[in-house]
Formats: C-alpha cells, sequence, structure tokens
C-alpha cells in the first residue's frame, strides 16, 4: 500500500487517482461502455459517467456510439491520453528502477521470486 502511495506521489498530472486508474484500465482492456468500466474499476456507473466526462472535457477520451446497442457509448484512449499515460508510466518506472537499484542483488531477487506471489494475491 505504501509503495502504491509513493509511486502515485511520483505523477506530475492534474488527473485524479481515479481518473488515471480509469484511463489506463481502457488502455489495458480496450473500448468499453461506462458501466462495463465502472464494473471493472468497482465504482457506481454515475461516478464513472462523472469521471469520463472530465476525461472528455480534457481530451484524455473519446466517446463513440455503440456498434449494436444506440443507447450506450464505447469509450477509447484518445492520442492525448496515451502520451499522457506513457508519459507518468516512465517517471514512475524511472522512480522504481533507482530505487530497485539501491538494493542488493538478493533483495531484489527475493523481490523477483516473491512478485508472482503478490501478482495472485491481487486477483479478485
Amino acid at each position: 500500500m505504501r509503495l502504491s502511495r509513493r509511486l502515485r506521489q511520483e505523477r506530475d498530472t492534474d488527473l485524479t487517482a481515479t481518473q488515471l486508474s480509469a484511463l489506463g484500465s481502457i488502455r489495458r482492456l480496450g473500448p468499453l461502455t461506462v458501466g462495463a468500466l465502472a464494473a471493472h474499476e468497482r465504482v457506481r456507473p454515475p461516478s464513472m459517467t462523472r469521471t469520463i466526462n472530465c476525461l472528455a472535457e480534457l481530451g484524455m477520451v473519446r466517446r463513440d456510439p455503440h456498434p449494436t446497442d444506440g443507447r450506450l457509448v464505447v469509450v477509447t484512449v484518445s492520442a492525448a491520453g496515451d502520451v499522457l499515460l506513457d508519459t507518468e508510466r516512465r517517471r514512475r518506472d524511472a522512480w522504481l528502477a533507482r530505487r530497485l537499484r539501491e538494493l542488493s542483488p538478493a533483495d531484489r531477487d527475493l523481490l523477483r521470486r516473491a512478485a508472482p506471489l503478490l501478482e495472485r494475491l491481487t486477483q479478485s
């Protein structure tokens, strides 16, 4: 939890953690409806609608008509959103790489071996 918080401090954007999470999920999962994104992020659809509206106003996402259901929209990451995500990832990764280099080889090996276990714990 503290590592996650510390990595968030490395951000250099005005987007909130919620907005960045939604943007990252859309990029990872591909085009999604607002409802599907809300379910994935475990928030209520009206909250996700507000998040998507903000991201759309900032030009970070695009809303397109759903191909089969005219009542829905599909949200995708825009080129500007991709640039922002790439920039933030590079900044975060650079900080983490510097910190990992400070560890002993034995400690880095321990982290490497523990990573799959930690990943399994995050799966719902």
